[in-house]
């Protein structure tokens, strides 16, 4: 009887996506909220332009950065630990068996079955220390080059949407009239970035959605009533 072969399908991007969901959540909030705060104090659209580019070029820097430093330093921590965990498998072999065996234990595996396990890892340091820094630490290997990666779409995720919010206020001279499509097209791209985040990352998309657009929706709000505020 013919039988349909079982395919599992799981989501492996998650350091891709984490980068762009970091980058873009930034780039569409921040800069619709200067963007919304400068229309309340200004009615110069070349100012909200200027400003806005300005702020989308040092965040996108900053921000990507920032990803460069988080990534390399999980690079350090990764092999900082596993540099340690040999040293301990040398200096203190009992010690880390004992540990192993508490791993599977936690598995509920009998001594009987832990034993050979122990010594087939043991005959292989550096499946041991593997092992160690997955299920002990739970550290994985980071993937070379993941720094610069991260930085890159941090960066770049953070410009794009930077961008929507902005647009608008390069194609109309009217900060009025700007700030509505402005407002319009910011809360659709929120809405679908977070759909799309929640839709990738196992939450309910629609629920993702609404919370990007509350918060970007909050954020560009308080920044237009400050602005009008200290304006009045």
């Amino acid at each position: 009887m013919p039988t349909t072969p079982h395919i599992e399908r799981h989501f492996t991007g998650s350091e891709l996506v984490r980068d762009i969901v970091i980058g873009m959540s930034d780039g569409l909030t921040v800069p619709f909220a200067l963007a919304a705060g400068l229309s309340g104090a200004t009615t110069s659209s070349a100012i909200v332009v200027t400003a806005g580019l300005a702020e989308i070029a040092a965040g996108s820097i900053a921000m990507g950065l920032g990803g460069y430093m988080a990534a390399k330093t999980d690079v350090e921590h990764y092999m900082t630990e596993r540099r340690r965990e040999f040293r301990e498998i040398r200096e203190m072999p009992a010690e880390e068996s004992r540990e192993v065996a508490e791993v599977f234990q936690g598995y509920g595996l009998t001594n009987e079955q832990i034993r050979p396990v122990v010594a087939a890892l043991l005959a292989n340091p550096e499946q041991w220390v593997d092992f160690m820094m997955r299920f002990e630490l739970g550290l994985e290997a980071p993937e070379p080059g993941r720094a610069w990666r991260s930085a890159l779409t941090i960066g770049l995720s953070y410009i794009v949407g930077g961008m929507i919010p902005l647009t608008p206020y390069l194609l109309l001279h009217n900060t009025v009239i700007a700030l509505k499509f402005s407002v319009v097209v910011t809360l659709i791209a929120l809405f679908g970035f977070g759909y799309i985040k929640g839709h990738f990352t196992g939450t309910k998309p629609w629920r993702g959605g609404q919370q990007t657009v509350l918060i970007g929706g909050l954020s560009a709000t308080a920044a237009f009533i400050i602005a009008r505020l200290f304006k009045s």
